[in-house]
């Protein structure tokens, strides 16, 4: 009887929970753009734009590309990289298969990276990279360096072309 009981306990929270993070995060994340100096516009591949400082709605799922341009600094794009987050392990593990394939397939377990993003633009004319922020200021990586680490990832996605592959094998 005991036996009985904890599996109906079981099979009722893995029910319960299905798709918790998709109730817990939803599949739209609010994803926050900066540069340095600000009133760039950026461009996403999704089809928003927006001036910086600003703040879009991004769904988690989608691996994007942020176009950013502001006269007197050198045109640069960043790879944006949807990840699974740790909650999915998570979401396994209390709610067995059911919360696992509702959050894998709508992507509510998946965070972006980078996010923020803060990109400190390089002066036209100089021999600078833009470069990733953290939210302290702290420079991470060159966008170079960030953009080659996630490109063929990336690509699956939004393409080789806007992953920048074809010109990736150019240098």
């Amino acid at each position: 009887m005991k036996n009985k009981f904890s599996v109906a306990i079981v099979a009722t929270l893995a029910f319960s929970l299905g798709g918790c993070a998709t109730v817990l995060n939803g599949t739209n994340v609010d994803y926050v753009t900066e540069t340095m100096p600000g009133g760039a516009q950026v461009k996403f591949t999704d089809g928003s734009e927006c001036v910086t400082p600003c703040e879009i709605e991004a769904r988690r799922k989608d691996d994007q590309r942020a176009d950013i341009t502001l006269p007197g600094y050198k045109p640069t794009y960043v790879l944006i990289q949807s990840k699974l987050g740790g909650g999915a392990f998570g979401n396994i593990l209390l709610g067995g298969g059911v919360g696992a394939i509702v959050d894998g397939s709508n992507g509510a377990s998946n965070r972006l990276y980078p996010r923020p993003l803060i990109v400190r633009l390089a002066p036209e004319g100089s021999d600078e990279e833009a470069v990733l922020l953290d939210k302290d200021g702290n420079v991470l990586k060159t966008v170079k360096e960030h953009n080659d680490s996630v490109r063929i990832d990336v690509a699956k996605t939004i393409g080789p072309d806007l992953a920048g592959l074809e010109e990736n094998m150019e240098d």
